[in-house]
Parts: C-alpha cells; sequence; structure tokens
C-alpha cells in the first residue's frame, strides 16, 4: 500500500470512529497556545499585557473613576499546574541551576527550615521633588515588587525622575506591605543520607531557598513534601545564591500500592484462619539480611508494629509507638534497627552531630527574621527518628525528649532581643513519629552500677531516669544469650555475610524480598481500622486491672493514662499488619501481653504472670509449632479474661457461647 493510501485510510478510520470529531474539538482549545506559552516561558511580559486588559476594561467601563495610569494596577497570574515535560522540571540535584530565563518551574522537596513571618513592600509611590514638573502630582511612578527583586529594588532614595532628572521621593501614606516568608527545601533524594547509607563517612547537601508572599504564608508545614511552582531567581546578599519565587504550593501525597506481593498474598491466604499466625511467620523471616530467621522475634515484632503505625494518614498523635531497648548486644541492634527504618519513606537516622528538635539561626537574607532549624524529629515526619544509644545524649536533651514523648509536640522560644525583635515569640510544631532507642547494658558505667532486683521479673534501669522509661510505650529486653536468642545461629550468620556479604543465605530472603516487605507495610500503614466492641471492652477490662493491681497507697497508680492510648495503639497495629480492617480480640491479647511485658521489666510481675518469650514460647519454627502456638494464645487469653473478671468485673470480656 502506497503512503498516500495509508493516509487515505487513517483519515477513514478516523471519521468513522468519531477520532477525527474529537480531534477537530481539541483543537479548538488551543487557540490560546500562543498567550499560555507567553505567560509559561515570559511571565512578567505577560502580567504587563493582562495589566494593559485590565486598565482598558476599567477605563472603558468606568468602575474606577479615580484610576490614573496603568501601573496603578498590580497582576499577579497564578498558575495551579505546569505541562508534564522534563523542561518544566527544575531538579536541586541538577547543575547548572536556570535562573537567568525568569520563567516558570515545577520543583519538590521536603521542608527543613521557614522563618517567622515579616513584612516587604509589595508596591511603593514615588512623586519628583521638583514641585515644577509635572510628575510631582498623580501616579506616574509606581514601583511593585518583582520575583527576585530585594527590598531596596522596590524602596530606595535614589530613584530619579524620567523627566526633569530629579530626585524622586516617596510618599508613604501609599505604602502596600505584605506578608513575607523564607522556607529551606530539601530534595527527596537526600532522605537517604539520613537513613545510614552514609554511616561514618562525612556527607553535605544543599537546601533551596523559596519565598513565599501574602497568601502563600503559613502554607508549608515543617516535614512536609510539596510541589512548587515558581520562577528561579538569583538573589544577592553576604553571598550570591539561587532563590525561588514561589507561585503555588501544592502538598504531596504519598503513593499508596493497591495491594501486596504474589508471596504474601499466598501467605495470608494459607494462614487465613488463624489470627495470629501470619504476623508470626512475618516476624520470623523479617530481616534475614541482617539475622537468621528465627532470631531476635519479639524485637522484630515489635519493629514491624511499629512501623505500620508510621504514617500521618489521619493525624492522630497517639498513633505512634515508641520502643526503647534493653541490650548487652548494641551492634547488631543498631544494624537491624537501620536495617528497620530503610523500609519507610521517612526513616531518619539521627545523625550525632545534629540536633534531635528544632533550632534557631539567624536569616541569611537579612530580612530580620529568625530561622528554624527542623531537627531529626520533624524530618522524620509520618516515619520513625531512630536517636541511637540513649546514653550518647545529654541529660537535658533526654528531658526535652521524656516532654516529647509525652506531649507530641516541642515548643521553640524565639527570644526578641537576641534577635531584634521588640516581643519574644513562640511556636509550636507537632511531632509526627515514633521515637526508637537503646540501652547498652554491657557499657561499664551500667555493668558496675546495676543493682539486683527484689522483684521477679523487673530489670535495674536506674541508670535512665524512671520518667523517660515511662514515656517510652514499649520497653524490651533483648538479651542475645537468652533461650529467645540462641548464639550459634547468629555467629554462623555472621561468619557467611562476612564471606558473601551480598548473598542470600535463606529460602525465605530469596521469597520475601526486602521489596515485597516496603510494599507490606506502605499498604498495611495506610490502611483505616476501627475497634470492634469486644475489643475495646477488653483494653478498657486490661487498663483497669492492671492500674488497680499496680496502686499502692504511697505513690497511688504506676500506670499513667497514657497507656490506654498505647494499648489501643497496639491492638490497631497488630490489626494493620495482619491487614485487616477491625481490631479484635485477638489483637488485644497480642497488645496486652507486649504492654505487660514491658510493664514486668520495669515493675516486676503481678498476678497476671505474663513469661519473658510468650509471644513466641518455642525454638522451632514449622508448622506444628504455629499450632502450638496458637493453643498457647489461647489459653494466655482465657487467662487475660480471668485476670480481668477478678480486677474490674464490671468489664468483663465473654466468648461469643457465652
Amino acid at each position: 500500500m502506497s503512503n498516500l493510501k495509508m493516509k487515505d485510510a487513517a483519515l477513514i478510520y478516523l471519521d468513522r470512529s468519531g477520532g477525527l470529531q474529537k480531534f477537530i474539538d481539541d483543537c479548538k482549545y488551543y487557540n490560546d497556545a500562543e498567550l499560555g506559552n507567553h505567560i509559561l516561558h515570559h511571565p512578567l511580559k505577560a502580567a504587563q499585557v493582562f495589566q494593559s486588559v485590565c486598565f482598558v476594561a476599567i477605563k472603558t467601563l468606568s468602575l474606577i473613576g479615580q484610576l490614573q495610569t496603568e501601573t496603578q494596577i498590580n497582576i499577579v497570574l497564578k498558575l495551579t499546574h505546569l505541562p508534564p515535560l522534563p523542561s518544566y522540571d527544575f531538579d536541586i540535584c541538577e547543575f547548572p541551576l536556570d535562573y537567568t530565563s525568569q520563567r516558570f518551574y515545577m520543583m519538590q522537596g521536603i521542608v527543613i527550615a521557614m522563618t517567622t513571618i515579616t513584612k516587604y513592600s509589595q508596591g511603593a509611590r514615588f512623586l519628583c521633588s521638583d514641585e515644577g514638573c509635572p510628575f510631582s502630582k498623580g501616579f506616574q511612578y509606581i514601583r511593585v515588587h518583582v520575583p527576585g527583586a530585594t527590598e531596596s529594588s522596590t524602596v530606595r532614595n535614589d530613584f530619579l525622575c524620567n523627566l526633569c532628572s530629579s530626585s524622586l521621593q516617596e510618599d508613604r501614606k501609599f505604602r502596600v506591605l505584605g506578608d513575607k516568608q523564607i522556607v529551606e527545601i530539601i530534595t527527596t533524594k537526600v532522605i537517604h543520607a539520613f537513613q545510614g547509607y552514609t554511616k561514618n563517612q562525612p556527607f553535605r547537601f544543599q537546601s533551596l531557598t523559596i519565598f513565599l508572599r501574602d497568601e502563600l504564608v503559613n502554607k508549608m508545614k515543617m516535614g512536609n513534601e510539596y510541589k512548587i511552582v515558581g520562577i528561579p531567581v538569583c538573589v544577592e546578599t553576604s553571598q550570591t545564591s539561587v532563590c525561588i519565587e514561589a507561585n503555588s504550593v501544592i502538598l504531596c501525597n504519598p503513593k499508596v500500592p493497591l495491594g501486596i506481593s504474589d508471596n504474601f498474598r499466598c501467605l495470608l491466604s494459607l494462614t487465613s484462619t488463624s489470627c495470629w499466625k501470619f504476623t508470626a511467620i512475618l516476624a520470623n523471616i523479617f530481616a534475614s539480611q541482617i539475622v537468621p530467621p528465627g532470631t531476635y522475634n519479639l524485637l522484630k515484632f515489635c519493629l514491624l508494629m511499629s512501623l505500620v503505625q508510621s504514617s500521618d494518614r489521619n493525624k492522630e498523635l497517639e498513633d505512634y509507638l515508641d520502643i526503647l531497648i534493653i541490650t548487652s548486644d548494641t551492634l547488631l541492634v543498631d544494624r537491624l534497627l537501620n536495617f528497620s527504618i530503610n523500609l519507610v519513606p521517612r526513616g531518619i537516622r539521627h545523625p550525632v552531630s545534629t540536633e534531635i528538635f528544632p533550632t534557631l539561626s539567624k536569616n541569611t537574607y537579612g530580612t530580620g527574621a529568625v530561622s528554624i532549624q527542623a531537627g531529626s524529629a520533624l524530618l522524620a515526619k509520618g516515619g520513625v527518628c531512630f536517636i541511637g544509644d540513649i546514653a550518647s545524649h545529654k541529660k537535658d536533651k533526654l528531658e526535652q525528649l521524656q516532654s516529647v514523648l509525652e506531649n507530641r509536640s516541642i515548643t521553640v522560644y524565639i527570644p526578641g532581643k537576641k534577635f531584634r525583635d521588640d516581643t519574644d515569640q513562640q511556636v509550636t510544631f507537632p511531632v509526627q513519629c515514633s521515637f526508637w532507642s537503646f540501652v547498652d547494658m554491657d557499657s561499664p558505667s551500667r555493668r558496675n552500677a546495676q543493682r539486683p532486683s527484689t522483684l521477679i521479673g523487673q530489670m535495674d534501669c536506674s541508670l535512665i531516669p524512671s520518667n523517660l522509661i515511662e514515656a517510652f510505650g514499649l520497653l524490651i529486653n533483648c538479651n542475645e544469650s537468652s533461650p529467645c536468642h540462641p548464639l550459634l545461629p547468629s555467629v554462623q550468620h555472621t561468619l557467611k555475610k562476612a564471606i558473601d556479604p551480598e548473598g542470600l543465605l535463606y529460602l525465605a530472603s530469596k521469597q520475601f524480598t526486602t521489596e515485597d516487605f516496603e510494599k507490606l507495610l506502605a499498604f498495611a500503614k495506610n490502611l483505616n481500622v476501627e475497634l470492634s466492641l469486644e475489643a475495646e471492652r477488653m483494653i478498657h477490662g486490661y487498663y483497669l486491672s492492671s492500674r488497680r493491681i499496680r496502686t499502692d497507697s504511697i505513690c497511688g497508680s504506676k500506670l499513667s493514662a497514657s497507656a490506654l492510648k498505647y494499648l489501643v495503639s497496639l491492638s490497631e497495629a497488630h490489626a494493620r499488619l495482619s491487614l485487616r480492617n477491625k481490631v479484635l480480640k485477638e489483637d488485644v491479647l497480642i497488645a496486652a501481653l507486649l504492654f505487660e511485658t514491658s510493664l514486668t521489666l520495669k515493675y516486676g510481675a503481678t498476678i497476671f504472670c505474663v513469661a519473658p518469650n510468650a509471644l513466641f514460647p518455642f525454638e522451632v519454627y514449622n508448622e506444628e509449632y504455629l499450632e502450638k502456638r496458637d493453643l498457647y494464645l489461647t489459653q494466655c487469653q482465657q487467662q487475660l479474661q480471668q485476670f480481668i473478671a477478678a480486677c474490674a468485673p464490671g468489664t468483663a470480656v465473654f466468648s461469643n457461647d457465652e
């Protein structure tokens, strides 16, 4: 078939299929393509076009009688988005940066610093100082802010009259002020530097400065990720730097996977008859790149539950699960925690040389504003902040950490005198992340200071402030020499890894990859779960029972009101990890066993005596073990119901048969 015949056939096809008519209709919308292109690539000149049109319209229709010149009209073109083409992307990591074309670009980044709000001159009116000049009156000289202009570009005292060359004087009563805020962002790629990839190696990253003006002020929040439409400009202060004049700001919503991997879907189907088997297998095979399957199961189980709670899906601050680990094998625990934080987008390993919480500094752009630096906790928004060994932090920082764990917010005080302001200010930020830390019980200071406990199950944690221990939701004893953590498999694993660092040593590592776990966690943590009535009654029953038996006449109850939030959060976490939308009494049992284990380490055992290995009572991991574990947990559930019936009879939970 010749080329001409091919074109004829294509035309006939378009006509019969209706595509030709659609093509004709679509072309009608491209009549303004030249104007749109002008706005995108020459926004300042495009604003002048609209300014002229608006002026003619106002004068023709006699809308504003006092209007004399076009310069009295200030046009601001607001864009909602840009064409999804590479030429409109502004990548902070790509050099050289285009700051000379004065056109719109789209960039994306995470807020790491912001200033307080200050004023700037939107526009000012100037008059000729020579009274005999015609321009000593009227509105001939109107100066307005343009992208990239400093304050001195809009208002200063050395402007000259174009007609007589006399100096211009500002008519101050016509000056228009607006709000201004300076924000610093980093590209999302930089987060990898905070996830342990550059451990023991120095790294440097460069932030990009964003100028927010007027209605955009306070639109960006610390730690959030945004898409920004703006114009790159070069600003000269003490040093020359590229900045962005923001035109519009859009909050980025993380992509949620529609499901889980086929292998996990198959595993979920095979374990559907039990409420406990799926999560037990997850804990057993998790992080097989770091520790052999079957070891450190309790710790891995808690880490997974904390990870599925690391989401800002509903802005509930009590959702987060904080973990404090007592261990003598800090190297292995450190590796395990570092591996885990890399499974979520905002897993941050706190660098020792930086601050956990926000700090103040002087703004480098000479605006008089104070710059607030985010710190690791706010950078980990919706994720996990791993702060390492708790002994590496000073007393005042630990007191600050305790306050944040209790209140889930941090207040930054800005002294006016220090930053040349008349009044003191304070800014409060919500802290929306889980905190992980560990205590090295094998350090010389702790080994020599440990005292034997008189209470069954209690650990001596006297070197850690008791209020700080209480502020952490979970306290976990991770001792490598215990039956729960056999030493030989870990030694063999370490030796094999030394020989083949990249090798997959176990079948579980091949069947369930790191990417599979990332997808599973991303899907699970975005599930919306609700408490069943039965689960709610069991949580309240256990809380009241524990509160009553851990009360003495001198100190009162050892359980704070926050314990109820922890129990709800633990129950929801297990339901999410089980990929269910409803919290069942089986989830509450897991929460109660974990919480009781933590309470026993803090205060000793009670009549509801829970073994340290209650969640993983057997050393063999096969189908028979899972059945035995289900039977054991069923017995634990009966004991929990008896405990509630005895200590809080008004909240007794009955089974369906009863």
